[in-house]
């Protein structure tokens, strides 16, 4: 199993959003490393949902329920979207703030390439995001 974060800005698509619809397509990715780690999602991969802009943290967790393939919002057949559904909410959320000051997740690829909106966790940065949000 691999772990990711995306990111969503929440007042266009927001986590509370994805539990109403039940499953979505993550669309609308038009970076080509966020598209990379997007074509190497798996049925059953985990992914933390982050409020971007507007909390900036991770809220919850979602499951990938479909592999990649041509995102409906793209005429050009360019670019790819996965579908996910969530998992379960955060007993709390994890801000940017936590995190960056967090030595744990000192190498986590989110902290240092900012502007990815998908990016890969390793299993102990994700297992390490859930139990602070336990704390």
């Amino acid at each position: 199993m691999n772990y990711w974060l995306m990111k969503s800005e929440p007042d266009a698509f927001s986590y509370d959003d994805l539990v109403a619809k039940g499953k979505a397509e993550w669309d609308g990715v038009r970076n080509h490393a966020a598209q990379g780690h997007m074509r190497a999602m798996r049925l059953g991969d985990l992914a933390f949902f982050y409020h971007s802009n507007i909390g900036v943290e991770a809220v919850g967790i979602i499951e990938i329920v479909g592999e990649a393939a041509p995102d409906s919002t793209d005429d050009s057949g360019k670019w790819i979207a996965v579908h996910v559904a969530p998992r379960e909410k955060l007993a709390k959320p994890v801000s940017l703030k936590v995190m960056k000051a967090d030595s744990a997740l000192a190498n986590m690829l989110m902290l240092r390439q900012s502007r990815l909106s998908v990016a890969p966790l390793t299993a102990a940065e994700f297992d390490h995001i859930v139990a602070l949000s336990k704390a």
